[in-house]
């Protein structure tokens, strides 16, 4: 199967450091061409996978230091090279939202739109009323909750490389928070947990500009306690160490999580996660297996304790079952021969002469 994956050009494919989309993107573009499928990726520059790339803009646009740039242009210029070359692919599949509706209607059938972000919107049912004949996917049941009436294909969980995460077999003795510092991530809430649980708090994780103000006025100061460690952003290279070597990771967020990257990369580890029941967590976490899924500080600070008695290989098992990209990609592969009519799950992968 001729495939096009469309990557939003905020970032590389993969990512340098920060950025669930597009790491996404990338191990799925992998697992695409390991199963034997052509696999064009449309992205940012360097960006490297091991399927051909056509590069729509030349730099991420969150690297570039250039300091008037325009994301509507630089992706509507990949969009004009995409539709020039439609007719090269079997199917097209579109990981920017929806900013490709209006050009590819006549050809609606023959994309996929898997929706990564938040569905809450405003303005987003009716465009999704607007462009219903587009076939979407979502990440979590709970991401459509929003918006139950769109033309949902199908939910995909993310997946990730086995080989890109180092299993840990001995738990750590620190806490860890990876990410993004925003009030709707609640750093000042783990760093609560892990004071109150007398366990250290690393926290690896991104200041954008957006959220400086926030991280000067709210998160700064908490920094000071003996217990918390500010690592600052770190790459996929400094993951496995961090992740691995932690006692549990903290995923404390306070709103609709789509899917939330980071609690199947602590799996990879073999680490187990304590997460609060927000959008998709309890869909991610398995219950007494990979973590515990909480309400309130207090349970979390008992899950601090109770996650010793998980079972480390357990959790790295489940992650390769549910959560590796093979899984992922066979998943997409199914979801693609069903949009071309080829609605067979005996139907043998196409190879590439």
């Amino acid at each position: 199967m001729k495939i096009a994956q469309i990557a939003p050009l905020y970032e590389a494919v993969p990512p340098k450091l920060y950025g669930g989309t597009e790491r996404v993107v990338a191990h799925l573009t992998d697992a695409l061409v390991d199963l034997g499928h052509e696999v064009t990726l449309f992205a940012a520059g360097g960006s490297q996978t091991s399927a051909a790339q056509t590069i729509g803009r030349d730099q991420p646009l969150r690297l570039d230091p250039a300091p008037l740039k325009s994301d509507l242009a630089s992706h509507l210029n990949m969009l004009y090279e995409v539709r020039q070359r439609a007719d090269e692919f079997d199917l097209l599949h579109f990981h920017i939202d929806l900013l490709h509706f209006p050009f590819f209607e006549k050809i609606a059938g023959r994309t996929l739109t898997t929706l990564h972000g938040r569905l809450d919107l405003k303005d987003l049912p009716g465009t999704y009323l607007h462009w219903k004949q587009f076939p979407l996917v979502s990440i979590s049941r709970h991401q459509r909750t929003p918006l139950p009436f769109a033309n949902w294909q199908g939910t995909i969980h993310h997946g990730l490389s086995p080989v890109a995460y180092t299993f840990k077999k001995d738990a750590g003795k620190y806490l860890a928070f990876l990410g993004r510092i925003s009030p709707e991530k609640r750093p000042d809430r783990a760093i609560a947990i892990a004071i109150a649980a007398g366990i250290p708090l690393k926290i690896a994780a991104k200041v954008d500009n957006a959220d400086r103000e926030y991280f000067e006025r709210d998160i700064r100061p908490l920094l000071s306690h003996p217990l918390i460690e500010f690592i600052g952003e770190i790459g996929d290279s400094e993951k496995s160490e961090f992740l691995g070597n932690a006692h549990a990771l903290l995923f404390p967020i306070d709103w609709p999580e789509p899917f939330g990257l980071v609690m199947i990369e602590a799996m990879a580890c073999g680490t187990p996660v304590i997460a609060w029941r927000c959008g998709s967590v309890s869909e991610v976490i398995d219950e007494g297996v990979t973590g515990f899924v909480v309400d309130s500080e207090a349970e979390a600070i008992d899950a601090t304790s109770r996650v010793m008695d998980l079972d480390r290989q357990a959790i790295r098992d489940v992650y390769e079952v549910r959560f590796s990209a093979d899984a992922m990609a066979r998943h997409y592969v199914h979801l693609y021969q069903q949009l071309l009519g080829e609605d067979d799950p005996q139907l043998p992968l196409r190879k590439i002469a």
